[in-house]
């Protein structure tokens, strides 16, 4: 099984995309429905948040008012750090577990929908492929102030707190463009699918898995008998 990388920026139309593919039938892990599980009352990542951040942005029910937690990480790097370095272990952690019940099933592949994927750059090295969705800049900012309510000057401050999307466009290996219609996204979408169907990285990858497996099975018997002799 290879690990393909998916990734855009806010409003950018990563979450069309992800949906698109999940409808031809790929396996989605997706790191925002993670990282709501992670941040769950009780949890080692919610203790801490609540710890470093304060009762202030919890709801009635206990849960973390993520609007109120965003509009303080949003005004603020360093905080924004902080809230990475408390949940990105976890969500990684938790996507890995999810990767292996992939891999046991017998996929070939399964895309990894990231929205900072480039600007932690921890998993990277694991990826076959990486994709982003790219819009442009106006559009994006129609598009959060719509979805959102946000006044322009809050959307800029949104977009400005990712990295731009022209730059994560340089750092992908394929890019769906999404400044135009559903149908436009679609198309691309499904020659996306075309390729990564196509590919034969899932056989290289299970070649060495075989390969590692078979050289720990060795190793194993040799001891064995060396115990036994």
């Amino acid at each position: 099984m290879f690990l393909v990388g998916l990734t855009g920026g806010i409003s950018s139309g990563k979450s069309t995309v992800s949906s698109m593919l999940r409808e031809l039938g790929c396996p989605i892990i997706d790191a925002d429905v993670v990282a709501r599980k992670v941040v769950e009352p009780h949890t080692p990542a919610y203790l801490r948040i609540v710890c470093h951040f304060g009762r202030d942005i919890l709801l009635e029910n206990g849960e973390i008012d993520r609007q109120k937690l965003g509009q303080l990480i949003f005004a603020s790097e360093e905080k924004r750090k902080l809230l990475n370095s408390i949940t990105h272990p976890e969500i990684h952690k938790a996507m890995l577990k999810e990767i292996l019940y992939y891999f046991l099933r017998g996929y070939r592949y399964v895309v990894l929908d990231v929205p900072l994927l480039f600007e932690t750059r921890r998993l990277t090295q694991f990826l076959n492929h990486t994709v982003v969705v790219y819009c442009d800049p106006a559009t994006q900012l129609s598009r959060l102030m719509q979805r959102d309510g946000l006044t322009q000057e809050q959307a800029e401050q949104r977009v400005a707190a990712q990295m731009p999307l022209n730059e994560k466009r340089g750092l992908a290996n394929h890019v769906i463009e999404n400044s135009g219609s559903r149908e436009d996204t679609h198309r691309q979408v499904l020659r996306l699918h075309t390729k990564l169907e196509d590919s034969m990285d899932f056989l290289l990858v299970r070649v060495i898995a075989i390969a590692a497996a078979a050289g720990l099975s060795g190793i194993l018997l040799y001891a064995a008998k060396v115990l036994l002799s």
